[in-house]
């Protein structure tokens, strides 16, 4: 027996199946090696001819090459009856291989085209032809199943009713195909209820995406099994449904795990393949870093995301999503608080998993675990003893259960009719090329049928403009093929022509419908160039699959449930065990960056010389100095306008004394690129926003959310022209206020809604004038509550400062002086300004900092750092209030330590010591 093509097999298969054969075969020639042999002795003997070679057995298709995954075997017999001896492996071996390519292309792999399986499609197709529309009611589940089983589908029941389950599940599918109503089953594994009791009807989506324009000649119809009708080879897709709800599948020899992704993302994606068909793998993931799992959960790391689309395989590492909750504030226990959990993770057996470990001592710390899960979400509550600590319990929590657990990725699709394993670009193109191919056949059928219509329209006109000559040569005819053969020669018709005016109604007869049949042929005449135009290049499609893709995206898209963390893999790290406790983060001019306690430096008087922050290189000088926790994300902006990310807790730890670590250890800077500015953040919170002000005066308001997931080398943040540089970050909401203020003391106070929220690879707007000389020095946030306390408050410039409550201003200069002035002294004013006096300077000193305080009670601190590193902590009630015009109290003395280099405000959170010496007082920030 001639051996199939081995164009429809990988290596992969190849191997398994040889594997396989060689065991059967070798099993059965042992226990049946006399029968066979006996039967091909008296086979031959019977037939008195020579034995020739078996017939060659080829794979069936039509002539379109699409079968809808089906195979059979052809044999070259020519029905002649006569018994041909065959070896039996290679019987085996072909029947074999048949029956796996069969199971391959027509039940377990999805297409790469509509990203569906055969009876997913053929569901879908089914529904379609019942009328099952998303606006319509309701039908029964046994209905759709009986009509999918009668008509197109002749397998089990039960295989085709949990296929259309699983397509009606939120959980299972990222975007649910189908709308059901009813119990379809719930993340506990529960089943469904039987296919009698519940309803289904098609979702929005799915019209839009999978089922528009099948009546438009855009995709082959076969005939079904028994011949009877015909059915889609293809839905014709508008976005690439395989990555979008991804796929699993078991065929043999090879199975396929294809994660879903964020449709927002992968219309993005799409657009950026179609705009730069040379991307590579590095620019698509900026508009698509990772899967999207409907039950949300964190992805560890992108290492494995990489792998998968680069190769088509790849492993993610998936954990739940946990919370910490005090739930008794006198004895302070706390519990753990599950809300999500990883993909295809059965919430009832992790529930019993972390009993049966409690209960065998596995797993310490917990008191009580109970499942408090409703319509509203997902919690699982887990009590913990008093002495236990959250970290290390999630820590084995995750080390120990499916909360955290792996997605293989395995990305083998069917393409051309052969399974082939594919990354993400080649998926994307291979769905591109699919797309292009029915948008044209779809412009080419709208274009027949605009035509036909045209040349029916263009008779008729010409019937009306003769219309005396018309009712002569009917009234005349004999009959209508008579008259039909008369208007064609009289007038030069085709015979559609003819009998449209020969069909056409008295009523037609009248000026209005001779106008309406021009009005429609301009109509047509303007449709038919455009259809031209689109099919005149690829350039044209291209930019329609664009444009209803972005449509899909507008109708549909929704914000990503699956987060993304730095860490490089999903093994435990440090964070885990680490508390999240408050430190302090100092960083020099020259990249060196370290971590200290918050209580390294005490609280001095104001006036003093302050406390060295520790020894600097050559020629080096402080440039920022914050407050943080050691699980916050710090986002490292530079002056190229490139941002960075790594963890607090990931900063060496050192003493004061220390010189610090140099951030190119850290992070992936360029040469010459200096850190001007550090943002430490807890939660990627949706309504913040990061307001960014460059030297040469430029503001800019980017949503925080953009840089929840940053690679290591660093994503844009801003664009910058040549000479300018991104020096200030802060946080912000749309209803707090912005101060900016320049080096000679002018302030402007504006809105932060004013400024227009724009994607990270924009330049921004101007944000105040600047006069000849001067340049920005700084900018605060000032919150929405103290906002909204000065409304009503008097803006008379000229009012008692002394008596004045707050809110100020705080100023410091270069020299060491300093002040506050009430905020209400200051009006709003808008963008692209010189703004109001803040400060009047000596000829030689400039404005360092500016900062907004609040409560003349409270115990907020002023840290100051010298240039040459000295530092010095103030209580911000002791710095005195004046007017604009004044020039301020001393801060600190700076006589041997160069200029003020950097201020910071933190909170006191311990009593203070009565009388203590400077530098003795311990207060942590």
């Amino acid at each position: 027996m001639n051996p199939l093509s081995v164009s429809y097999f990988n290596t992969a298969s190849s191997m398994v199946l040889s594997s396989t054969l060689r065991f059967s075969t070798a099993f059965l020639l042992r226990q049946q090696h006399h029968r066979h042999s006996l039967l091909f002795a008296s086979s031959r003997r019977f037939l008195s001819v020579p034995p020739r070679p078996p017939p060659p057995t080829r794979l069936s298709k039509d002539k379109d090459g699409d079968r809808n995954g089906t195979l059979a075997a052809v044999s070259n017999d020519m029905g002649t009856g006569r018994i041909v001896p065959v070896e039996l492996h290679e019987e085996m071996t072909g029947s074999y291989i048949t029956y796996s390519m069969s199971v391959l292309l027509g039940r377990a792999l999805p297409d790469v085209r509509d990203g569906l399986k055969p009876v997913h499609r053929r569901i879908l197709f089914a529904m379609h032809e019942l009328g099952l529309a998303s606006r319509k009611p309701f039908k029964k589940c046994a209905r759709v199943v009986g009509e999918v089983l009668g008509k197109f589908h002749p397998h089990g029941d039960t295989a085709v009713y949990d296929s259309l389950v699983r397509m009606a599940q939120d959980f299972s599918l990222r975007y649910p195909l189908i709308q059901g109503h009813g119990n379809f089953g719930s993340v506990d594994a529960d089943p469904a209820a039987a296919m009698r009791y519940t309803e289904c009807r098609l979702e929005a989506l799915t019209e839009a995406m999978l089922l528009a324009d099948l009546e438009q000649d855009t995709v082959n119809y076969v005939p079904n099994f028994d011949g009877s009708q015909k059915e889609p080879s293809l839905l014709p897709a508008r976005l690439p449904n395989l990555l979008l709800n991804g796929s699993s599948g078991i065929a043999v020899g090879m199975a396929t795990n294809i994660p879903p992704h964020n449709l927002g993302e992968l219309v993005d994606v799409l657009c950026a393949l179609i705009h730069n068909p040379e991307a590579t793998l590095q620019e698509l993931l900026e508009y698509m870093p990772g899967p999207d799992f409907p039950t949300g959960g964190l992805i560890m790391g992108n290492l494995g995301i990489l792998d998968a689309y680069r190769t088509g395989r790849g492993r993610i590492t998936v954990r739940g999503k946990t919370d910490v909750e005090l739930v008794d504030s006198k004895t302070k226990r706390m519990a753990v608080i599950i809300k999500e959990i990883p993909y295809q993770t059965n919430k009832s057996s992790l529930v019993e998993k972390i009993a049966e470990l409690v209960e065998n001592k596995s797993l310490d710390g917990i008191s009580d675990i109970r499942d408090e899960s409703d319509r509203s979400g997902m919690r699982i509550v887990i009590e913990l003893k008093r002495a236990a600590d959250p970290s290390i319990v999630v820590n084995n929590l995750y080390r120990l259960t499916a909360l955290q657990s792996s997605f293989s990725c395995n990305m083998v699709c069917i393409l051309d009719g052969q399974p082939k394993q594919m990354g993400l670009k080649e998926v994307l193109q291979a769905f591109l090329d699919f797309r292009c191919s029915v948008v044209e056949r779809r412009a080419r059928f709208k274009l027949s049928q605009m035509q036909e219509r045209k040349h029916i329209v263009e008779g008729i006109m010409t019937g009306l403009d003769n219309m005396d000559r018309v009712i002569q040569i009917i009234r005349e005819a004999s009959s209508n093929a008579t008259a039909s053969a008369s208007l064609r020669n009289e007038f030069k018709l085709s015979e559609k022509q003819a009998e449209a005016i020969l069909d056409m109604n008295l009523r037609r007869l009248t000026m209005l419908e001779r106008k309406k049949f021009a009005d429609e042929s301009k109509i047509l005449t303007e449709q038919i160039l455009k259809l031209e135009e689109l099919l005149s290049s690829r350039k044209n499609i291209l930019q329609l699959i664009e444009q209803e893709a972005i449509e899909l995206k507008n109708r549909f898209s929704c914000p990503r449930r699956s987060m993304l963390e730095d860490s490089d893999s999903g093994q435990l790290e440090d964070i885990d065990v680490i508390p999240n406790e408050e430190m302090l983060l100092a960083l020099s001019e020259k990249g060196y960056v370290k971590r200290m306690k918050p209580n390294t430096f005490n609280l001095q008087n104001r006036g003093t010389i302050g406390k060295s922050v520790g020894k600097l290189r050559v020629n080096d000088a402080m440039s920022d100095f914050i407050v943080c926790h050691a699980h916050d994300h710090v986002l490292y902006f530079s002056d190229r306008g490139i941002v960075y990310s790594a963890r607090a807790y990931k900063i060496p730890e050192c003493s004061r004394t220390a010189a610090g670590t140099p951030l190119i250890q850290i992070l992936s800077l360029s040469d010459g690129e200096r850190i001007t500015s550090i943002i430490p953040v807890s939660d990627f919170v949706e309504e913040q926003f990061l307001i960014m002000l460059t030297v040469n005066g430029y503001i800019k308001k980017v949503s925080l959310n953009l840089f929840s997931a940053i690679r290591s080398t660093g994503i844009i943040a801003i664009q910058l022209v040549p000479g300018d540089e991104l020096k200030w970050v802060r946080c912000c909401t749309n209803d707090d206020l912005v101060a900016m203020a320049s080096q000679n003391g002018m302030v402007i106070l504006s809105l932060c809604d004013v400024v227009r929220s724009l994607g990270r690879n924009t330049r921004g707007s101007v944000a105040m004038r600047l006069k000849e000389g001067d340049k920005v020095a700084c900018m605060d946030i000032i919150p929405a509550a103290i906002r909204k306390g000065l409304e009503g408050v008097s803006k008379d410039p000229q009012s008692n400062v002394k008596g004045s409550n707050g809110p100020w201003l705080l100023f410091v200069s270069e020299s060491g002086y300093g002040k506050r002035v009430p905020l209400s002294s200051f009006r709003q004013l808008p963008l692209k300004r010189v703004g109001l006096i803040g400060y009047k300077f000596a000829s030689e000193d400039r404005l360092a900092a500016v900062f907004v305080v609040d409560d003349a009670e409270s115990d907020e601190q002023l840290v100051l750092v010298s240039q040459s590193g000295t530092v010095n902590r103030i209580k911000v009630r002791d710095i005195s209030i004046q007017s604009r015009y004044a020039r301020g109290v001393i801060l600190m003395r700076l006589e041997y330590a160069g200029k003020i280099q950097s201020a910071s405000l933190i909170s006191a959170t311990e009593p203070e010591l009565d009388e203590q010496e400077p530098g003795n007082v311990s207060l942590a920030a």
